[in-house]
């Protein structure tokens, strides 16, 4: 595919929200039936905050140990969010993913730069084995960086020598779009998979559907 100098040429890829489809209560419904006690599980004991840790590089063990350290009461439903982690994901999304195959017959390099725990990251690609197929990846546990820490893009962009202004970035967190924008890239809050194949296609990366 022949590109002009002003023709985005790599598409970026968040993963949890746009290619997956992630949400704790999708195993807590299981564990907690009750709504209020659930989401105050969700919130003040395996809260975001605490997850947002093994994004950043906190192994699962040091997390979950420590943890039922200090609720012991609530230990088997802490183990459960590390040991039952694929129970939260439904499964792929599946027009974005399709758009990974649409991108790879045009010629467009493609990218995942996700806020991911790099143990938990191992564990997807054994299960949809769609994840491998990135031209490069970016992991925050990895790399011990999490968006919108503007060092996680510039990782991204020196990695794989990219330039900002011909790369198109999608993410579900508004937060992490707008980091993007100001680190140079062509950022869009990800809508749905119809909205994000129409915004490609406004930028010369896919056909239009005939």
């Amino acid at each position: 595919m022949s590109q002009d100098l002003d023709t985005t040429h790599a598409v970026v890829f968040d993963v949890g929200g746009v290619l997956l489809d992630w949400d704790p209560n999708y195993l807590f419904r299981k564990l907690i039936a009750d709504d209020d006690e659930r989401r105050w599980f969700l919130t003040e004991i395996c809260s975001p905050s605490w997850n947002a840790k093994q994004d950043g590089g906190r192994s699962w063990a040091e997390a979950t140990s420590e943890l039922a350290r200090q609720f012991p009461e609530h230990s088997n439903l802490i183990a459960a969010y590390d040991e039952r982690w694929e129970e939260m994901i439904s499964g792929p999304i599946a027009g974005t993913v399709s758009l990974l195959s649409d991108l790879r017959s045009a010629g467009v390099a493609f990218y995942a730069l996700t806020n991911f725990s790099a143990e938990k990251w191992e564990v997807a690609k054994d299960r949809w084995g769609f994840l491998t197929g990135f031209d490069g990846t970016v992991v925050s546990g990895a790399e011990k960086v999490t968006k919108p820490d503007l060092r996680i893009y510039q990782i991204l962009l020196d990695r794989y020598a990219l330039d900002p202004a011909r790369t198109f970035y999608t993410d579900d967190m508004k937060e992490n779009v707008e980091a993007a924008r100001v680190a140079g890239l062509d950022a869009e809050v990800f809508v749905d998979p119809d909205t994000l194949r129409q915004q490609l296609v406004d930028r010369g990366v896919l056909p239009a559907a005939a």
